[in-house]
C-alpha cells in the first residue's frame, strides 16, 4: 500500500505540475507505475486477482507495450551463450528485474529452490553489459553491469561489516564495507551489484536499513558514513517496505528446460542415449516430481 500511495501522489503533484496534460496521460503513467512496483511480486494466481483491481480502477484504459526489443534479445542471447533455455516466463522475469533496478536500488529476489533466482540477475547483468552505450527503453543508456555476491550467513557480522578489536580498539574493515567503499571511489560507469545470496537473517539485513533509504548511507558502528554514488518471514516491514521484490517460481520454468539443457551438456559419449534419456524424463519425470511434491503435502 506505500508503493501504491507514493505512486499516486507522484501522479498528482505531476498533474498539478501540468495542469494542461491530458487527464488520460497521466493515468497511463499512474497505471504503469503501480504495475511496474508490484506485478513482480506476486504469484501467478495472485496476479489474475490484482488485474481485476486494477482494471476496476482504471476502467477503459488501454496501456501501451513498452518496447522491451533489444533488452529482450540481448537476454535471449545471453541464455543461450549460458547454455540456459530462454522461456518466455523466465525472460519476463528478467525484465522485471530491471525494471525494479530502474526504481529501486534496493531489492529481493524471492522464490523457492529452482526457481531461477541466481541466473535471472546473471542474464540480466550479460544482457545489460552487451548493450552498453545504447538508449534503454526506461530512458538514458544501459550501463555494464560488475556483481559480487558473497553469503552473508558464512560469516561474522564483524566480518561483513567491520569491526573494532577490543584489544587495540583497531578498526577493521568488513567485506560489504570494503565492496562498497571501492565501488563509491571507482572511475568506472559501470554498475555494480552487490549480491547478498543466502537466507535472510534479522541480524544482518536490519544493519542495511540505512543503505536501502533513499539516503543510501552505510553507517558503520566506527562512525563513519559511506554514502553510495549510484542513483522476509525474518525481515522487518520496516526492510520490506524499503525493497523492491521479485518473486520467482518453479511453475514458470516446468521440468522441460532443465532436461533440455541438461542433455544438451551430457559429454560427447553420452549423446548417443539422449533420444532414449529424454523419452524418460517425459514418461517418468513429471509423475515422479507430481508424487513426491504430494507426499510432501
Amino acid at each position: 500500500m506505500r508503493a501504491v500511495k507514493t505512486v499516486i501522489s507522484t501522479a498528482g503533484n505531476l498533474k498539478r505540475e501540468n495542469p494542461d496534460m491530458d487527464e488520460v496521460n497521466v493515468l497511463l503513467i499512474c497505471l504503469r507505475a503501480i504495475k511496474d512496483a508490484n506485478v513482480p511480486k506476486f504469484l501467478q494466481d495472485d496476479l489474475k486477482l490484482f488485474n481485476g483491481i486494477v482494471s476496476d480502477l482504471f476502467p477503459n484504459i488501454k496501456e501501451a507495450p513498452v518496447d522491451y526489443g533489444i533488452l529482450e534479445e540481448a537476454i535471449r542471447k545471453s541464455c543461450i551463450e549460458a547454455k540456459l533455455k530462454d522461456v518466455d516466463g523466465f525472460v519476463t522475469k528478467c525484465i522485471q528485474l530491471y525494471e525494479t533496478t530502474v526504481v529501486r536500488h534496493g531489492l529481493m529476489l524471492v522464490g523457492p529452490t529452482g526457481s531461477g533466482k541466481t541466473k535471472s540477475y546473471e542474464v540480466l547483468a550479460a544482457a545489460m553489459t552487451s548493450l552498453k552505450g545504447q538508449p534503454s527503453a526506461s530512458g538514458g543508456n544501459y550501463e555494464a553491469v560488475r556483481y559480487f555476491v558473497l553469503n552473508p550467513k558464512s560469516i561474522t557480522m564483524g566480518q561483513l561489516y567491520g569491526e573494532f578489536n577490543l584489544l587495540t580498539h583497531e578498526w577493521t574493515d568488513g567485506i560489504f564495507s570494503t565492496l562498497i567503499r571501492r565501488g563509491t571511489v571507482a572511475t568506472d560507469s559501470n554498475k555494480k551489484w552487490y549480491m547478498f545470496d543466502g537466507p535472510v537473517d534479522a541480524l544482518w539485513i536490519e544493519n542495511m536499513n540505512t543503505v536501502l533509504d533513499d539516503n543510501k548511507k552505510l553507517c558503520l558502528s566506527s562512525g563513519e558514513i559511506i554514502k553510495m554514488t549510484e542513483d522476509l518471514a525474518v525481515a522487518s516491514p520496516a526492510t520490506v517496505s524499503r525493497c523492491g521484490m521479485v518473486y520467482l517460481e518453479p511453475s514458470v520454468l516446468g521440468l522441460d528446460p532443465f532436461t533440455e539443457c541438461w542433455l544438451k551438456n551430457m559429454p560427447d559419449i553420452m549423446q548417443r542415449f539422449s533420444q532414449q534419456l529424454n523419452s524418460l524424463f517425459k514418461r517418468f519425470l513429471q509423475v515422479s516430481n507430481w508424487f513426491c511434491s504430494s507426499l510432501s503435502m
